[in-house]
């Protein structure tokens, strides 16, 4: 019997050490235990991978979920297993193609008018190194829907928002932000040789940009604003980078990406922290690789570069600020417009837009 002792021994300290070796990787479960009764979750991309476990996780804690999805039929599912897991009847399916500016302003305009509050916003969909295509307003998909759609329906949502502040913007990114280019001269790839990798990168780093932005434009409002990349999680948005195709790759490597890759429970831990954590009240305008606030890319801190792309998003989304009263300027110098975060946002059909400011797409 002595003789299984040490081998046993061997086996279990090993076995102990790859499970807080993947605790420590994976960033292991939400520290918070914050309930959220009463307050309602919008999160997109609710169906399936992170945004569903993000959607169950945040019904436990009492909240009114609202999940946009573009297939009702398995995001209808999805909603009725989480009520039935969860015991908690406010979890509601609705239908949102963020691939589609029609479909974006109609899910805003629902949730603006049944909704009393929307105290959080989780912008969780996305695609990732999918082939060459566009949306149906002509945007490469994963600029599009990444970034663009996101940037749309948050405007069109931040009203409701500031009128219910305290108030959280959560945006999903990715680490791949370090590597992303913003081409101000083609954003949609129209005009250069279509690369998957390269495009991906470029609609993570607008989201990190986007963030900053955006939280430096609600400042004092009581709308803070952060994004995170969740970790490497096993999910059907990976379903385009071909990992394990190969041989060796799926035997070799294998046990590895076991290790270091996490399912989309642990995946969806995250965005939970950063919507209910009372610690982050108040914290805006962060980076988090996991739930560890980090400083993004350099690239991602460059404020002109985040100025140009929401003007440049704005005009290719259909929207522009209201004017509003000048500053005066004491000293002689040119006067400036408010920069008050309470101005309005006036939404046009974005061709108008770009017929009159003589852009295409590509801009």
């Amino acid at each position: 019997m002595s003789k299984y002792i040490l081998p046993v021994s061997v086996f279990g300290t090993v076995f102990g050490c790859a499970v807080l070796l993947k605790n420590h990787v994976t960033g292991g479960p939400c520290p918070s235990k914050a309930k959220i009764p009463g307050k309602t979750v919008v999160i997109t991309g609710a169906n399936t991978g992170i945004g569903k476990e993000t959607a169950k996780e945040l019904a436990k804690r009492g909240g009114r979920i609202i999940m946009g999805c573009r297939d009702m039929e398995k995001c209808e599912t999805a909603a009725k297993e989480i009520r039935g897991q969860t015991l908690n009847p406010h979890v509601y399916a609705r239908h949102i193609d963020l691939a589609s500016i029609k479909s974006i302003r109609q899910f805003a305009e629902r949730v603006n008018q049944e909704e009393k509050h929307v105290d959080v916003l989780i912008n969780n969909a996305g695609v990732m190194r999918c082939p060459a295509g566009k949306t149906e307003d002509g945007f490469d998909i994963q600029f599009g829907v990444n970034h663009l759609g996101h940037f749309l329906l948050t405007n069109l949502l931040l009203e409701k928002l500031k009128d219910s502040a305290p108030s959280r913007v959560v945006n999903l990114t990715s680490l791949a932000h370090i590597v992303g280019e913003i081409d101000f001269n083609d954003l949609n790839w129209d005009n250069k040789k279509f690369d998957t990798k390269r495009a991906y990168c470029q609609s993570k780093l607008a989201n990190v940009l986007f963030t900053r932005e955006l939280a430096q434009r609600l400042e004092g409002t009581g709308v803070t604003v952060n994004c995170l990349h969740p970790g490497v999680v096993a999910t059907e948005l990976g379903r385009h980078t071909g990992l394990h195709q190969s041989q060796f790759s799926s035997s070799v490597l294998s046990p590895f990406f076991t290790l270091l890759v996490k399912g989309p429970e642990l995946g969806a831990q995250p965005s939970v922290y950063l919507a209910v954590a009372e610690e982050l009240e108040g914290v805006t305008g962060c980076y988090y690789d996991v739930m560890m606030e980090k400083e993004p890319a350099p690239k991602a801190l460059d404020q002109e570069v985040s100025r140009r792309l929401w003007e440049a998003s704005a005009r290719l989304m259909g929207l522009e600020q209201a004017p509003s009263a000048a500053v005066p300027a004491s000293n002689g110098a040119q006067e400036k417009p408010s920069t008050d975060p309470d101005t309005k946002i006036i939404v046009k059909h974005p061709l108008s837009v770009l017929e009159q400011t003589g852009m295409n797409p590509g801009v």
